[in-house]
């Protein structure tokens, strides 16, 4: 008899494999607060694996003498690391008793040799937090296994960094969101907005995830990333350190403020005007200011003071206040904010899109985040809708295009029915989602054909007819601002792209309608002779008429 053969399982990626390992010596401990001892320890691992790789090199290049200097680290973007704060020391002592306060120090030490570093690092965490010695040990050896370095093609601490991350997120739940947006979406919003060069600001970073991501668009599209500068603001203390440490293992420089603060009553970059804005805004923010607070404050612009029991339209104007003269932001935020009229929310709607601010609005699936299961948007404002020029970068270096004007006009996606579902609660939108989304809005927005480029100089872009934009119905709209009007300014888009057209099979109504019929004269005559054998099981039982 022949050996029935078995379907082999997938292997497991080196993120799953460590992740599995990493939560199986967690023990007794949070994982709101775990994620700050394995994430610390990727860290170390990832800055130490950089200090050694660097320190050889000038051993190699006969400068031995030089390799406790600070400068010869950083002009190589590599933090210098005193001995104890090595790996090599952590992981020489992992075994002994006071290895917590080891690890302390030496996270402590190379924040105080790295001025970039200044806030980024747990302070005294692991003594605090009290985990197990030998979980600590055994976590130490699993971590030890990420060659952070050894593949200059693969960000493999970067990925596993993301990895991690999202799975902290998905095991927290609703308190994950504070820290972590859902790849996808960020990714959507990196592909409409193109942030290739300039300056990108997030009010509400979380750990980063908007930053890197636009790292990865621009690396993706051959741009350089020194072309572009990060500004971000962080509320909480512990998400404040995760960003830090996020943009670090990246090599990505970031001005994140001084401290952790409050972005409303305390904004550290009050003269920004940025070109790119990303956000995702805690969710219907309650009681975030006084009745007397920020009454007057000039980030509201000749618009009302935004009320007191939500915080939606205060992100908005915020941002608003951010952008530069061509600027543009993306932002998620609830379904609720595109059709809202509670104490004057209505009313500041209305007077942006007068203003002719609102470029374009999609409707998310529902499902996509670990925080909620409530339906949420991404808005698209622009303060700049005229027909310009636009330089990109494509495969061959610059590129220039034009931009249609697009004033008075607004475009409206529906893309509630996208995405696949991951697991049993979370959906995600898969990379022809984004892909569909992102290429509706750029054959929106630019021209197609020969276009000046000045200076004598014209260059041509895209002629295939199949990118030219079109209304589809039940899935995009590109509407007035008299049928935004009519609409009583409500920015949902289902109310503008209707009903998707049903194909015709080309079998006539009559055929249908005859066919149908004749379905149900069956099916009642079906009905009627189980009918009858109910009854006589029930007489045979006793329950007779």
């Amino acid at each position: 008899m022949s050996k029935q053969k078995t379907a082999s399982k997938p292997s497991k990626s080196f993120e799953e494999s460590l992740w599995e390992t990493a939560t199986k010596l967690r023990g007794s401990v949070e994982s709101s607060e775990y994620k700050h001892v394995v994430l610390s320890l990727i860290f170390l691992k990832f800055v130490s694996d950089k200090f050694e790789e660097r320190r050889a090199e000038l051993v190699a290049e006969g400068k031995g003498d030089y390799v406790d200097m600070v400068e010869f680290y950083t002009m190589r973007n590599v933090f210098y690391l005193p001995e104890t704060s090595r790996w090599s020391h952590i992981q020489q002592h992992a075994k002994q008793g006071d290895i917590a306060i080891r690890i302390d120090s030496a996270l402590t030490a190379v924040e105080k040799s790295n001025a970039s570093l200044k806030g980024a690092l747990p302070d005294n965490y692991f003594s605090r937090l009290g985990l197990d010695g030998s979980k600590l040990s055994a976590l130490i050896d699993a971590i030890n296994n990420i060659d952070t370095v050894g593949d200059k093609e693969e960000d493999t601490v970067g990925r596993v960094y993301e990895y991690f991350l999202g799975k902290f997120a998905a095991s927290e739940g609703k308190l994950g969101g504070e820290f972590y947006t859902p790849k996808c979406v960020v990714n959507l919003i990196a592909e409409m907005i193109e942030p290739y060069k300039g300056k990108i600001y997030d009010p509400c970073c979380g750990s980063g995830g908007m930053f890197v991501q636009s790292l990865k668009f621009v690396e993706s599209h051959h741009g350089n990333t020194k072309d572009i500068s990060v500004y971000g603001q962080e509320f909480t203390a512990t998400t404040y350190k995760l960003a830090k440490m996020n943009l670090a293992v990246r090599g990505l420089a970031a001005n994140l403020g001084e401290v952790p603060a409050d972005t409303f009553f305390k904004d550290q970059h009050p003269d920004l005007k940025a070109d790119y804005i990303m956000a995702n805004p805690p969710f219907n923010l309650k009681d975030w200011r006084a009745p007397d607070e920020l009454v007057h404050d000039p980030r509201w612009n000749g618009y009302d003071t935004p009320p007191t029991g939500n915080a939606n339209y205060a992100w908005i104007l915020h941002m608003v206040s951010k952008l530069s003269e061509n600027g543009v932001a993306g932002f998620v935020l609830a379904n609720g904010s595109m059709s809202t009229n509670t104490t004057g929310e209505g009313a500041i709607r209305q007077k942006m899109v007068e203003n002719d601010l609102v470029d374009c609005m999609i409707a998310l699936p529902g499902q996509l985040f670990y925080t909620t299961q409530i339906p949420v948007c991404l808005w698209f404002l622009t303060k700049n809708k005229k027909a310009r020029m636009v330089t990109m970068e494509g495969d061959e270096g610059e590129e220039h295009g034009h931009y249609r004007d697009r004033r008075g006009e607004t475009l409206f996606i529906d893309a509630r029915k996208m995405g696949s579902m991951i697991s049993r609660t979370q959906k995600e939108l898969l990379s022809e989602d984004i892909a569909k989304i992102a290429n509706t809005y750029h054959s929106w927005r630019m021209d197609y054909g020969e276009v000046d480029c000045g200076g004598g100089k014209r260059a041509l872009v895209d002629t295939d007819p199949a990118f030219h934009y079109r209304d589809q119905a039940g899935y995009c709209k590109s509407a007035t601002l008299d049928e935004i009007r009519k609409h009583d300014y409500v920015l949902t888009p289902g109310r503008y792209v209707g009903a998707a057209d049903i194909e015709d099979d080309g079998i006539p109504f009559e055929t249908k309608m005859s066919e149908m019929t004749q379905t149900l004269y069956a099916q009642m005559e079906e009905s009627a002779k189980l009918d009858e054998v109910i009854r006589k099981n029930l007489e045979g039982l006793g329950y007779g008429e």
